[in-house]
């Protein structure tokens, strides 16, 4: 029953979610003013969600949060799974770059682009500097970036290596980092002990979003939100060691 429960308050909450997007992206023709609505759509979105997927969330040092009404931040965090995004968007507005791969996925590419999302090219590196421009533009256009620069989702066992190159991103728009922990503590109230319990919720490999989708549902889950404190823009810093600076601070949360 409970599987029923949220699979159709899910459906309703996407339904929304569309109908919403689509809206905005008719009426509202500024690109920025119609990325900033998407992304409040998103967030609203976001919550109801949460609820339906039976995940409770509790955020630990949200005075960090308040960085991101004043000043506009690269938010870095790392990346199990599609809830994360629900996770982090819950929290405040907030625009994420994701892959080309995944805006050229059926259901999953419309989510994308309806959300706001930013796009990256992985695999033809020659895109990159270009991309990174445009990542920068759109900090310094007045959104919150997130990057899950782990590169694709994991296990959950572990944060793995960062991938440096778009760290670039903060230093080119002057912009501080605000590095962001999601930990998912119990699973049903358990903790998640083992790699079966951890994949009912963790996404990533060749896993299918489907059969996954399914297994999630009607499970209570626990979130933590660890909100680290903002890492100012520092000009004698270079993309390796902001993110190597970075890539410590989450790990070491991660493992606490």
């Amino acid at each position: 029953m409970a599987k029923v429960t949220g699979f159709l308050g899910i459906s309703f909450w996407m339904a929304i979610f569309f109908i919403r997007g689509w809206l905005f992206k008719l009426t509202v023709k500024d690109p920025v003013r119609q990325r900033i609505a998407l992304a409040i759509n998103t967030s609203y979105i976001s919550r109801q969600m949460l609820k339906a997927f039976g995940i409770k969330v509790k955020v630990n040092h949200p005075e960090n949060l308040l960085s991101l009404a004043s000043e506009n931040h690269l938010v870095i965090a790392n990346h199990v799974s599609y809830v994360d995004i629900l996770v982090l968007a819950s929290c405040h507005p907030l625009v994420f770059i994701t892959s080309v791969e995944m805006a050229a996925s059926p259901f999953l590419g419309d989510v994308t682009r309806i959300g706001g999302s930013l796009f990256t090219n992985r695999k033809k590196h020659t895109s990159l500097p270009q991309e990174i421009r445009n990542f920068a533009a759109a900090l310094t256009a007045g959104f919150n970036v997130v990057l899950f620069p782990e590169g694709t989702s994991t296990t959950g066992e572990t944060i793995r290596e960062f991938r440096k190159s778009l760290f670039q991103t903060s230093i080119i728009a002057q912009k501080p980092v605000l590095p962001i922990c999601v930990k998912y503590q119990t699973l049903d109230g358990k903790p998640f002990e083992t790699q079966p319990e951890r994949d009912i919720l963790c996404w990533y490999g060749e896993m299918s979003f489907v059969p996954h989708f399914f297994k999630l549902l009607g499970h209570k889950i626990n979130a933590e939100v660890n909100v680290l404190s903002p890492i100012p823009f520092d000009p004698a810093v270079n993309r390796q060691q902001l993110c190597d600076k970075v890539h410590a601070l989450l790990l070491d949360t991660f493992h606490q």
